[in-house]
């Protein structure tokens, strides 16, 4: 293509060019948008304004990546989640549109001003921070088994000025503090056996770590659930992200190590199996 395009005729290119090479067309106002730091109106009224050279030679590059495989996120190095930016890296997951369902579940049940809270398996730090910036008062720990993940997480934490504990753990072998008010997790759940039919960028550039547990996607909830028996307070909650065909085995995982709790199963906006929460 030309050096000298105007802002609407590179976007047409990308998205042409993307949908050749078999990519979601939409990624290049994506991109364009998240590189240039622009909103969609932005956008429009800079349509026939000829793109910066400096501009034009990142975007070409950031197209060659996505149809490369490499997730757009991964790309751009950042990500929105729940009204905020969060640094993300192949050493973390990619936060999901679900997993705000799950904090806003939290949020939503829990407005005590004090609390004290762990999110296990951290990875950004999204779930926990998130928590922590609409309760601010909270004590937020963040556990993760990867040294290089709590080092994302703590970036976000230190570009937010939140004042968080970060706890390098399986699960809560590593925990040493005071009872906890509620436990919260979207831990690794893909079973092996789905490997065969998972999209190839997920498989080939997220953490495994975070995205795969043995005995068919159910062993961290296992942990979680014997490890919370010791940690959490008498009327502590969980909360758990699961898999959409896991949540009739997580609820029995749960019951049998609270059978004093309530135990419920939560649908997301697609009316699938998508939260737990015992409490």
């Amino acid at each position: 293509m030309d050096s000298v395009q105007t802002y609407v005729e590179v976007l047409k290119w990308a998205s042409s060019f993307l949908k050749e090479n078999g990519k979601d067309a939409f990624l290049a106002e994506y991109l364009l948008l998240e590189r240039l730091g622009w909103n969609k109106t932005q956008l429009l009224v800079s349509f026939k304004k000829i793109m910066k050279p400096v501009e034009l030679k990142q975007f070409r590059e950031d197209i060659a990546q996505v149809v490369s495989g490499i997730p757009a996120q991964y790309v751009i190095g950042s990500t929105e989640f729940y009204g905020n930016r969060f640094k993300v890296t192949t050493d973390t997951l990619i936060p999901r549109p679900e997993t705000e369902e799950l904090v806003e579940l939290c949020l939503q049940e829990n407005k005590a001003p004090v609390l004290n809270v762990v999110d296990i398996g951290t990875g950004t730090g999204v779930i926990g921070l998130s928590l922590k910036l609409n309760r601010p008062d909270w004590h937020v720990t963040l556990i993760d088994i990867s040294k290089a993940a709590l080092s994302v997480a703590a970036d976000n934490a230190k570009k937010l000025a939140l004042d968080v504990d970060l706890i390098e753990s399986n699960v809560l072998t590593q925990y040493k503090g005071s009872k906890l008010d509620i436990i919260i997790s979207n831990p690794p759940y893909i079973s092996y056996f789905e490997e065969a039919v998972m999209d190839e960028s997920v498989k080939e550039y997220e953490p495994n770590t975070a995205l795969f547990a043995e005995d068919n996607g159910l062993a961290v909830y296992k942990d979680i659930a014997k490890e919370a028996q010791y940690h959490l307070k008498p009327k502590g909650k969980i909360y758990l992200e699961i898999g959409y065909l896991q949540g009739n085995a997580v609820k029995k995982i749960f019951q049998q190590a609270f059978p004093e709790k309530q135990v419920d199963v939560i649908k997301d906006l697609n009316k699938h199996d998508r939260l737990v929460r015992v409490g």
